[in-house]
């Protein structure tokens, strides 16, 4: 595979402790350049690039600004800073891609490509050999793919077999081996699969210039290549060539007939890629299509991890540095969902190694933004196919409980997450509820309930008091569960009741914690300021989707309990009627009010005669009085 010569580069390493950081900071260059965290051991933590290196650099260590929970861990491990400066931001941004493919750092975003797919290769050898492998090799050999479906792989490796006469032996064939005879032609030979190089039957010009035009169509160049084979067929029947024009032109057709079979997807002959990636939490998947003379001729995906955090902007310019590092063919276009960071670089690096221009560009309406969401689409099914095959892994813990683990250091991930939420309408029908997630995922079937038995009038801290006593009481009774977690929906006031009952109750190694509501800022027990925790964190995610699951459940409980206080009160006075009857009228017309207006006949059909009769009896004076009071008025 291709790799790009590294930039000549000067290394600047920052390490004397007896100059203060501020002074080092001073000290380093203006220009472009690379910058490498590393620890005390001297493994490389993160790799940067920097148009200004030394703006970039001091940026890590300003204390007004904010940074990601990442690069925070990153920089507590940090003990060094080296600088390389390079001539150009071109430079900068090779030598970035890479140094992070060699040393694939810890913090930074890492790509796993799909080299478990298989290529198809063209061996770097006098007489190259065709053939699929799964192992790709830096040994000048030129390989395309990968190829996701092994259909598509066996259907091209056949094309190029049925259509050009390339050699399937493994024989090593070089000058001396074919001076000495040292191997015969096989069957391949005779029935016209093949040449005859191990035999001198074709010279090493001719049959690479074949192998050119098997690396054509791999490139999904087929239109171009029959083209000139027309041309050439025309030249050797103008020559009086006629074997030769009539081998050209059984090749043009088995061309055309392989070219047929490939999809279409754009009316123009462009070449272009199309780029585009799926993030969720700190995972991504990106998804490049090569669209080469309007048919789609592959696919390739990587997966990336630590991408939480990063803007959209930055994970598209990290696919395609890493991606097109190696790439061997480069397009005229590549499309994109939004611009990358560093476009301008990007095009310019690019340009430089297709040695003609590569724009990278948003896509036009119609064709182009279907072909976008359409990678866009592959990413996201790809990123879901991840998280499946991980989910069947019996140890897998979710990246959000793992986040919430690292936003509020916890000793081990809050795998059982238990919430509570109380609910009541000034001081009545006070209740509480209880939510459970397992894995970031809600366990309904042990979802609780409880109704406030020691408070009168709205309490919440003391509510909250008594249903964490209830439940984990019995917890203790009964030797149960406890979780990894307890969280209440509220802020300092009920976290501090909540940790007053389990202190009593000797519950003090479950961690607690409280999210309020106002402001969703998360307090842990003894300080008196909220947790810092970046609002695009996945833990503060999944503690916001707890805490309103929480209060779903309080809230429907606290309604149910109230309409049937409401709504039975009335009833509850007529002689006859019981909670049972009361449900059944309810049910029947809807309301207290649907009752009141309904006829005799519609009221025996649910009570019979006599109980419609007494309901009829408790509403007709009310309303007659009303009747005769209009009446009088008129």
């Amino acid at each position: 595979m291709h790799e790009e010569q590294m930039p000549a580069t000067i290394s600047i390493r920052i390490s004397d402790e007896s100059v203060g950081l501020e002074q080092k900071l001073e000290g380093l260059p203006t220009g472009p350049g690379v910058y490498q965290h590393k620890d005390a051991e001297g493994t490389v933590l993160y790799v940067g690039k920097a148009k200004n290196l030394r703006n970039r650099v001091r940026q890590y260590f300003q204390r007004s600004r904010s940074v990601d929970r990442r690069i925070e861990l990153m920089l507590q491990r940090a003990t060094d800073l080296e600088i390389i400066v390079t001539d150009s931001e071109v430079e900068a941004l090779i030598l970035e891609a890479n140094l992070i493919k060699k040393l694939r750092p810890r913090y930074n975003v890492n790509l796993k490509d799909d080299k478990s797919y298989p290529y198809i290769v063209i061996t770097n050898e006098p007489f190259p050999r065709v053939f699929v492998t799964r192992r790709v090799r830096r040994d000048g050999s030129r390989y395309f793919g990968p190829y996701t479906d092994v259909k598509n792989v066996r259907a091209a490796l056949k094309a190029v077999r049925d259509i050009f006469m390339i050699r399937s032996c493994n024989y090593h064939l070089d000058a001396e081996t074919i001076a000495r005879r040292k191997y015969r032609v096989c069957l391949d030979f005779h029935i016209k699969k093949c040449e005859g190089p191990c035999e001198a039957l074709v010279t090493e010009e001719h049959y690479r210039s074949m192998i050119d035009q098997v690396a054509a169509v791999l490139r999904g160049k087929t239109e171009s290549l029959i083209q000139r084979l027309e041309a050439d067929m025309a030249a050797f029947a103008a020559g009086m060539k006629f074997e030769d024009a009539a081998l050209v032109r059984d090749r043009i057709k088995g061309l055309r007939a392989y070219s047929e079979r490939q999809k279409a997807v754009t009316l123009d002959a462009t070449d272009r890629d199309i780029v585009a990636f799926a993030a969720e939490g700190d995972d991504a998947c990106g998804v490049i299509f090569a669209v080469r003379e309007g048919k789609m001729i592959g696919r390739r995906h990587y997966f990336m991890n630590n991408v939480e955090n990063k803007p959209p902007s930055d994970i598209l310019s990290i696919l395609m540095q890493q991606h097109y590092l190696e790439a061997e063919d480069l397009p005229g276009e590549i499309l994109v969902p939004e611009m990358p960071e560093g476009s301008g670089t990007l095009q310019e690096w690019l340009s430089a190694r297709k040695k003609s221009t590569v724009a990278v560009r948003l896509p036009a309406e119609g064709g182009e933004t279907t072909l976008v969401h359409l990678s866009r689409t592959n990413a996201r099914f790809l990123l879901e196919e991840l998280k499946m095959q991980r989910m069947k892994k019996a140890d897998y813990v979710p990246h959000a409980v793992n986040a919430l683990q690292r936003d509020l250091h916890l000793d081990k991930p809050p795998r059982r997450i238990e919430c509570f939420d109380i609910s009541n309408t000034q001081g009545t029908d006070s209740v509480a509820s209880l939510v459970v997630f397992l894995d970031g995922k809600p366990r309904k079937s042990e979802y609780r309930k409880f109704k406030i038995r020691s408070v009168e009038g709205p309490d919440d801290f003391a509510s909250m008091r008594e249903v964490i006593q209830r439940r984990y009481q019995r917890l203790l009774d009964e030797q149960g569960t406890f979780p990894d977690l307890i969280m209440v929906d509220g802020g300092k006031g009920q976290l501090s009741s909540a940790v007053e009952v389990l202190t009593e109750l000797g519950v003090t190694s479950v961690p607690i914690i409280g999210l309020a509501k106002k402001l969703e800022e998360v307090f842990l027990p003894g300080t008196s300021d909220p947790e810092l925790i970046a609002r695009a964190s996945a833990g503060l995610r999944l503690l916001q989707q707890v805490r309103d699951e929480a209060h779903r459940f309080a809230i429907t409980y606290h309604r149910s309990l109230r309409t049937k206080r409401t709504l039975q009160t009335e009833l509850d006075l007529i002689a006859g009627i019981g909670e049972k009857r009361a449900k059944e009228l309810l049910e029947a017309f809807g309301s207290v009010q649907g009752v009141r207006f309904a006829t005799a006949d519609q009221l025996e059909e649910v009570v019979g005669a006599k109980v419609a009769a007494k309901i009829r009896e408790y509403f007709t004076p009310e309303d007659a009085g009303a009747a005769s009071a209009s009446a009088d008025g008129v």
